[in-house]
């Protein structure tokens, strides 16, 4: 036996090399670090303020209680909160994917009139901008300050996205579009019928992205809004936890404390609440979510 069959031999344990059993610790190792915190916060959303006081490292309450999700939800601005957020994500999500996908597809064309340019304009986008105040007046001019389109239109693309979204579409075969050219279709059918079929995974991708974006976004909003019947729930989550770390804050004693409501866990509660549906939603598109980034991301 060779030398080095030998070593080979040495650190191999049935079909995992030793360096496979270190890399295995290791991952296992990391994930821990990142599924602890996660478990911790759901945790301490279902323990009492006592328990949280003596163990706030918790990874299972003695007394599992619903206090904080029933002081969170007893307030009906949540329900305000997340119907407006859904509302955000039906208009804004189609009309996000939309204006990517035709301009992606566009300036993926080498024959486009004015690729160059236009894409030098989206490119520059995302290295300086307006800011706010112009942003603002914008809205104002347009009448739309007050009325959740403008937080919509303020987040309905994405120069990042469409450039990702770009590079998988100039990746595609150019004899499928030759080809449907040949046969009579026009821009707008090969975009329909041959290239988003083919675009699934970078289509998904987009998905997530805008889909994220528009749930979390918070910032908008309270640029953007005054009634507190129009904000999406973020907003409204926000509000609720600094009026009851207020409360908490400006209470004489344990009790009063006990009656106005546990803050941490309040605070926990609406961070398991916020992140409920995107984990939900995230799995159906996670079998797409590698692929498309990595294809988008390298120009071909």
């Amino acid at each position: 036996m060779s030398t080095k069959a030998v070593k080979q031999h040495k650190y191999r344990v049935g079909k995992m090399t030793f360096l496979d059993y270190f890399l295995l610790v290791v991952l296992i190792v990391l994930s821990l670090m990142i599924l602890l915190p996660f478990w911790n916060v759901i945790m301490i959303s279902f323990a009492t303020q006592k328990e949280y006081a003596d163990n706030p490292m918790m990874l299972f309450p003695k007394h599992p209680t619903l206090d904080a999700y029933k002081a969170l939800f007893a307030d009906g601005r949540i329900l305000t909160g997340f119907w407006n957020t859904l509302k955000i994500l039906l208009v804004g999500l189609p009309l996000s994917l939309f204006l990517t996908s035709t301009m992606a597809y566009g300036l993926s064309r080498n024959k486009f009139p004015g690729k160059k340019p236009i894409f030098f304009l989206v490119l520059f986008t995302m290295i300086f901008n307006g800011g706010i105040v112009p942003l603002y007046l914008v809205m104002k001019s347009m009448h739309l300050t007050g009325s959740l389109w403008s937080v919509i239109l303020v987040g309905s693309f994405s120069a990042f996205n469409m450039i990702l979204m770009m590079n998988y579409f100039q990746g595609l075969p150019e004899s499928l579009m030759e080809s449907a050219r040949l046969d009579g279709a026009g821009e707008w059918k090969i975009l329909l019928s041959v290239v988003l079929p083919l675009a699934a995974p970078i289509m998904a991708t987009i998905t997530l992205f805008y889909g994220v974006a528009f749930w979390n976004g918070w910032y908008d909003a309270m640029i953007f809004l005054r009634k507190s019947d129009m904000l999406p729930l973020q907003n409204v989550l926000r509000t609720i936890i600094v009026e009851s770390t207020t409360n908490v804050s400006n209470a004489a004693s344990v009790d009063s404390i006990g009656k106005q409501g546990f803050s941490t866990g309040m605070k926990m509660a609406s961070v398991f609440v916020s992140m409920l549906p995107i984990m939900c939603f995230f799995p159906m598109l996670q079998k797409h979510f590698a692929k498309g980034v990595l294809t988008g991301a390298i120009k071909t």
